[in-house]
């Protein structure tokens, strides 16, 4: 398996260009953005501090749902939208015309959607009033959703949908191989793999307190903690992880972050809510001996480079984008998501040097998934479609000329 980072092709358009006179707008927009939602989320806000420290005449800017229409003054727009029933937090555009008049009147020279759903649909329509590339960020398997939570009768007449919309889209990425090679087969050839990236700042060894937590949940001090932060969604399989750990030694304990309410009952499991801080979420990562993932379907789980980035050995299914981050010197991977194979590439991990795969774990996480190397990237595909210099590097650019 190739290891390396994937990095996506520069699409060229024509001489680069620096615009003098106006700032470059850039604008992001999606519907997978709520107050406990995950890795859209971050990526998106991790964007926008990058941008903001590193392309001066780059103004970003953040069409969201939210619960009423607002402006928080640093580029982040909300307009106001129903809650999505159940939606923990999710809220559904629903006219799509609105949508679009709301990024127009952003006068971007790029869109990026992140879903293909109203505001991706939306975006595209922009594009077309306003004559600027759109880009499609494909952050889920959409098929694959439809088939685990409606059957799967309903994979295939989704995959078209998906292949439709994504197809119309100037660019897309993906956060993954495993998603980029899902939409080639889908039909959708211009996919190109993006790997996303973990703030190496914020999620660091050095913060483990592993005394302090441990006594915080009144476990000995040699207790084995395995921990697991996530949405408490049906294709996390959450019940497989806590069958998992119930096969293991009664020493042996699993931490479910954001995703408890959803858990078996059982006296190996500790729920905690969601933690909106990073850097608490960092503190606690660091203070485990383990993370465990059983989706084997995984589009990429941003939470697996952080809890890399902290430190952390990771146990995971070998399938889906964690395979393609988590290898044998970083953790382990079960041949399936099953209690059994989980449990077994457990004890496995427990057998091994953990100090020294916390150090390569640490290691792997800044080498190849550190936030301004995936921003470059990215910015280069912009500049490709827009021909606008001011994506890229002010220095590079002054080299250039």
């Amino acid at each position: 398996m190739m290891h390396a980072t994937a990095q996506p092709e520069a699409l060229a358009a024509g001489p680069l260009r620096a615009h003098a006179g106006r700032p470059t707008r850039l604008v992001d927009t999606t519907m997978l953005y709520a107050p406990h939602s995950g890795g859209v989320k971050r990526y998106l806000l991790a964007k926008r501090d990058w941008i903001a420290a590193n392309r001066p005449r780059v103004r970003h800017n953040l069409v969201l749902p939210g619960r009423k229409d607002a402006h928080d003054g640093h580029g982040l727009w909300s307009i106001s939208t129903a809650p999505l029933p159940f939606g923990k937090g999710y809220r559904w555009p629903v006219s799509k015309t609105a949508w679009m008049e709301r990024l127009i009147r952003r006068r971007p020279t790029l869109i990026e959607a992140g879903d293909p759903y109203t505001p991706g649909l939306a975006a595209q329509r922009a594009g077309e009033v306003l004559g600027v590339p759109v880009v499609g960020f494909c952050h889920t398997d959409l098929p694959a959703l439809a088939a685990l939570h409606l059957g799967e009768w309903a994979e295939e007449p989704v995959r078209k949908r998906w292949a439709k919309i994504y197809s119309q889209f100037d660019a897309v990425l993906a956060p993954s191989r495993f998603v980029a090679q899902r939409l080639h087969e889908a039909g959708v050839e211009k996919a190109q793999a993006l790997t996303l990236g973990v703030d190496t700042g914020v999620f660091r060894p050095d913060l483990a307190d592993r005394d302090g937590l441990r006594a915080r949940l009144g476990l000995p001090a040699d207790h084995r903690l395995l921990v697991f932060a996530g949405r408490p969604a049906r294709e996390k399989r959450i019940d497989v992880m806590v069958e998992a750990v119930e096969r293991l030694d009664p020493g042996t304990t699993l931490l479910l972050v954001g995703a408890g309410e959803v858990a078996p009952a059982s006296d190996r499991v500790i729920g905690l809510p969601y933690i909106q801080d990073p850097t608490a979420l960092a503190r606690l990562l660091a203070s485990c001996d383990g993370f465990l993932h059983a989706n084997p379907d995984e589009p990429l789980g941003l939470i697996v480079l952080e809890a890399l980035s902290c430190g952390l050995p990771v146990v995971g299914v070998h399938s889906g984008g964690v395979a393609e981050t988590v290898d044998a010197e970083v953790g382990e991977l079960a041949e399936a998501s099953e209690p059994a194979a989980l449990a077994e590439a457990i004890e496995a991990l427990f057998a091994r040097d953990l100090a020294e795969l916390s150090r390569k774990a640490r290691a792997r996480a800044v080498a190849r998934h550190s936030w301004g190397a995936v921003f470059e990237s990215l910015m280069e595909v912009y500049a490709g479609l827009t021909g606008d210099a001011n994506f890229l590097d002010p220095a590079a650019v002054r080299e250039l000329h």
